[in-house]
């Protein structure tokens, strides 16, 4: 668990690389633009043979056809074209594109880069984000292969020039070099559970990007994995807001995967809170309305449950509810949490013990939740820890 905690699968570090190198490279054209000559800059960009003979790279051909230049021989363009090729005049108030860094670093939210002698006075205000909270991860959770991801790296918007037109990683023809720094991160880590359970490991639901879920790659693999007769259950991020409604709304219509069954996870000591229990404080003794049965403040939270469940059951997917149960919650505690539940349109709901008796305390539940389509091959199923 400790290897698991450092950096041990390298997605992360492939990811603050391949940002980095996009940051770097929009300074740099920024600053060749603001020094060199269309000239000067179409000849760093395509420069010429002995023979004077040029070519256009590959990753140049998206470009061209943007700026609607359908020549193939760089030395039959316009001196019109030759400027509108070779400068993207990109607005420096405009870059949207930070540098990351995965150390929570708050001093390093707001900088200003381009201050050393050798960059000319062009400073410009940025700053770094947390290195999960790159654009990258979000293209990493939902690629589906390399020469997708490519696709989806080289199409990220970076900045806005002057002009107003978007400026993008295949704008700067580097969408192929992120690609080389991510190829090996596009492969899940396989672990395994305590028990011998099989998990595979990808991307960052837990981390503030644009979806919140694991792969859609590793759920692939899992699915073809576990064949016909098996199952997935695969993190959905957090409630059902940030959660599964981005998992329904954006990772389900880019896949085509449809679950069968959501999961929301619910604690007694969590719900109290939510109807108005004392705030749980770090460090400080847990107060003892959450050790002792308070069924009125308990059924005053479970509206949280249910507007959870609500919002899940709108997608036309069935609710199961895995209350897990705490040394201190009382029976009539439990069962309250189970009534309010199935009254708020779950399916079912189950008390859950495995974080006492391991995968023993939640084989009721898993057979519940496996049973509920037993004419379905695939079974999906999203879990929303989203109460605990």
């Amino acid at each position: 668990m400790d290897e698991f905690n450092l950096h041990m699968t390298g997605d992360i570090h492939a990811i603050t690389a391949a940002n980095n190198l996009l940051a770097a490279a929009i300074d740099a054209r920024n600053f060749h633009e603001s020094t060199q000559s269309d000239k000067a800059l179409f000849n760093r960009l395509c420069p010429a043979d002995k023979d004077k003979n040029r070519v256009f790279a590959k990753a140049m051909e998206k470009r061209l056809k943007k700026l609607g230049i359908e020549k193939t021989n760089p030395n039959d363009l316009t001196p019109e074209e030759v400027n509108r090729f070779s400068r993207l005049d990109m607005d420096p108030a405009k870059i949207t594109w930070k540098r990351v860094l995965d150390v929570n670093d708050r001093f390093l939210r707001k900088i200003t880069v381009g201050q050393g002698p050798e960059e000319k006075g062009m400073t410009r205000e940025t700053g770094f984000d947390i290195a999960v909270a790159s654009e990258i991860m979000a293209v990493l959770a939902l690629t589906t292969s390399l020469r997708d991801m490519r696709e989806r790296l080289g199409n990220m918007v970076v900045a806005t020039s002057r002009g107003g037109d978007a400026v993008t990683a295949d704008d700067l023809c580097v969408g192929g070099a992120l690609t080389v720094l991510m190829k090996d991160a596009i492969n899940p880590t396989l672990m395994q559970t305590l028990e011998g359970t099989p998990v595979l490991v990808h991307a960052g639901p837990f981390a503030n990007i644009a979806h919140g879920n694991s792969s859609i790659v590793a759920d692939q693999i899992a699915l073809k994995l576990v064949g016909p007769g098996g199952f997935v259950v695969t993190e959905a991020g957090f409630g059902a807001d940030i959660g599964t409604e981005k998992f329904m709304n954006i990772k389900c219509r880019y896949s085509g995967l449809k679950p069968q069954c959501a999961v929301i996870v619910a604690t007694v000591r969590a719900l109290k809170m939510h109807g108005g229990g004392p705030e749980v404080v770090a460090g400080r003794p847990l107060d003892h309305a959450y050790k002792t049965e308070n069924l009125e403040l308990l059924r005053k939270g479970c509206v949280n449950m249910a507007k959870h469940i609500e919002n899940t059951t709108l997608y036309g997917v069935n609710v199961v509810v895995a209350v897990n149960a705490f040394a201190t919650d009382t029976a009539d505690e439990l069962a309250a949490v189970k009534e309010a539940a199935i009254a708020s349109g779950a399916f079912d709901a189950v008390v859950c013990t495995h974080f006492a008796h391991g995968g023993a305390g939640a084989v009721s539940f898993c057979l519940l939740t496996i049973g509920i389509y037993p004419s379905v091959s695939l079974q999906v199923m999203t879990i929303g820890a989203c109460l605990c």
